[in-house]
């Protein structure tokens, strides 16, 4: 965690708002462990002279805690009982928050007020120690000396918790849950058309709901009701949701209930009350195409008085089980693979890292997913261009770039294993744009009609040559780019369009040399097939070294040839992928 948190904290917010490692990492773990957006982390951070042993106070307005927290952010592994007293020192004087005030620092100040409020409206006290170390054994037994004193004070009674490298890993994780907002339902049942039952130790309620009352579920519109679900919204075109559209126009409608499959599910606790059905953490796993199909035909199913569709709620709280439910009720319509890698762990840190460094970006991860209108299109990014990006530059194979089902089936676990730089995936994704900008009836990159009739898939040789001629020129043959880098340089010299110009022209010879070959009896060359092999990296990499050695004999080809060299610090060896 040390090593990721260092790198996280090289990012301009972090920098440019904290003037130090350790404000910096208190900081981070306000944005992602509390949640807490960048502007209430900086007015929330009160590490500095005069701060009292407290680096930053949080108010849970939703859980009624006020959380004073210390950071110590190290490298080594031990942490001694220092900073326990430290954390012990600020317990006894927020007792005397008169004098604390007047004695504390601006920051610590203007929370002190939000505190004074927060007592008064018996919010629990809870300090934290946030530590990239461990506890030695005698800080551990300070611990529990510490936590009695705290809970049996009377004038102030606290709790204090020790957050370690391993508490924060775990609390990082789960913070990937917790950063969806959380819906909260209170559904009205009618008489005679539900029961409740325990199935497996797990609450189950069965229901017959309206299509009035269905319209009326928050979070179908914006998708977040579907947080669990494999997929968003297909649209109306859907052969399944044209059908049920269908039904619900037709006079036939009463008889939508008998149809349909039902919906499921899961919230993380529920209760029936008179007839209401209390959910808190709802989610439905299986069923946003046909909510989102009943919502867009609202008018019409506010005139239906009977029709209905069965509804399954299960109070799973657990995340493992919640995936697997989810995963295993969506096969109406069909699951692609990486629809079921669209809740992995990975997946989620790696949109969350890259739409905490582009705050004006956006991270698709979910098909029918679409970005918000405020963001800014070149910081949009969608998993499956992501797979087909890692899988032809850091595992140079473009020619597998064509089939989703190997990204994000059988080469998964390669691809996505490691903490990605987001640097990285935004240099990716503007390489893609440029690419993407010759591909056009306009044909800027004079590229053959065999070509421009593959863009489905041949763009990405295209990206893979772009890798090699830095590796290439670089003497650097065996390793990859760091896309970054590469960009930069790139961007810094002004020769972006150059070497993209110079990257299609290395797959049009290549082409054309592989077309020329002779071919074995009763065969005939196909563009097509020769894109899908390993053949056509060779003679990718063939045509750029080409390009390479005749640079010296053009106008501007020497100063070109030095300024794509980068220092060998900036590649690593490929990423298997085969």
């Amino acid at each position: 965690m040390y090593e990721r948190i260092r790198e996280d904290i090289r990012q301009d917010y972090y920098q440019q708002n904290f003037s130090n490692e350790g404000q910096r990492f208190v900081a981070w773990y306000l944005r992602n462990i509390h949640l807490r957006d960048a502007n209430q982390t900086k007015y929330e951070v009160t590490d500095g002279a005069d701060d009292k042993q407290i680096d930053a106070i949080v108010i849970d307005e939703n859980n009624s805690v006020i959380y004073i927290i210390q950071g110590k952010f190290i490298g080594e592994n031990s942490v001694d009982a220092e900073p326990l007293r430290e954390v012990l020192s600020s317990w006894i004087q927020l007792k005397n928050a008169v004098r604390l005030q007047e004695s504390g620092n601006e920051k610590l100040k203007r929370r002190l007020s939000d505190v004074s409020t927060a007592l008064d409206d018996e919010y629990e006290v809870a300090f934290e120690l946030i530590t990239t170390g461990e506890l030695t054994s005698p800080a551990n037994e300070d611990v529990k000396s510490f936590q009695e004193q705290l809970a049996v004070d009377e004038e102030l009674p606290a709790s204090i918790h020790i957050v370690d490298n391993e508490e924060l890993r775990r609390r990082y994780d789960l913070a990937l849950e917790r950063e969806s907002p959380v819906i909260n339902y209170n559904l009205t049942l009618e008489s005679g058309k539900f029961m409740m039952m325990g199935l497996a130790e797990t609450k189950v309620a069965i229901a017959a709901i309206s299509l009035k009352e269905c319209i009326k579920f928050p979070g179908i519109k914006d998708g977040t009701l579907f947080q669990k679900n494999v997929r968003q919204s297909l649209g109306l075109n859907n052969r399944v949701n044209k059908a049920m559209k269908s039904t619900i126009y037709s006079d036939r409608n009463r008889d939508f209930f008998f149809y349909h499959n039902g919906i499921t599910a899961i919230c993380n606790r529920m209760e029936v009350n008179d007839g209401n059905l209390l959910l808190q953490g709802l989610n439905v796993v299986n069923g946003c195409q046909s909510l989102n199909t009943i919502l867009a035909c609202s008018e019409k199913v506010k005139e239906l008085d009977d029709t209905f569709i069965l509804f399954r709620f299960y109070e799973i709280p657990q995340r493992e089980r919640a995936d697997r439910i989810s995963i295993a009720t969506n096969f109406q319509t069909a699951v692609k693979p990486r629809d079921l890698r669209s809740n992995d762990k990975r997946v989620l840190n790696l949109k969350r890292a890259f739409e905490q460094k582009y705050p004006q970006g956006y991270f698709i991860t979910k098909r029918g997913e679409e970005a918000p209108a405020e963001k800014d299109r070149k910081y949009v990014i969608d998993l499956v261009d992501v797979g087909k990006y890692l899988i032809s530059w850091h595992s140079q194979r473009p020619n597998n770039a064509y089939s989703e089902t190997k990204i994000f089936d059988k080469f998964f676990e390669q691809l996505f294993k490691r903490e990605y730089e987001p640097e990285n995936l935004q240099a990716l994704n503007l390489w893609m744009r440029e690419i993407y900008d010759g591909w056009t009836p306009q044909n800027p990159w004079g590229l053959n009609e065999s070509l421009l009739a593959m863009k489905a898939y041949a763009p990405f040789h295209q990206l893979y040559a772009i890798s090699q001629i830095y590796s290439i020129a670089s003497n650097q043959s065996d390793r990859v780019p760091k896309p970054s880098a590469a960009y930069s340089s790139a961007q810094r010299h002004g020769i972006i369009e150059r070497i993209v110009n110079m990257a299609a022209t290395s797959l049009y010879f290549a082409l054309e040399t592989a077309a020329n070959e002779p071919q074995p009896s009763n065969r005939v060359f196909s563009p097509q097939n020769w894109i899908k092999t390993k053949t056509c990296l060779s003679g990718i990499a063939a045509a750029v070294r080409m390009q390479l050695m005749m640079l010296p004999n053009m106008p501007g080809g020497s100063e070109l040839k030095n300024s794509i060299v980068l220092p060998s610090e900036y590649f690593e060896y490929r990423w298997e992928a085969d």
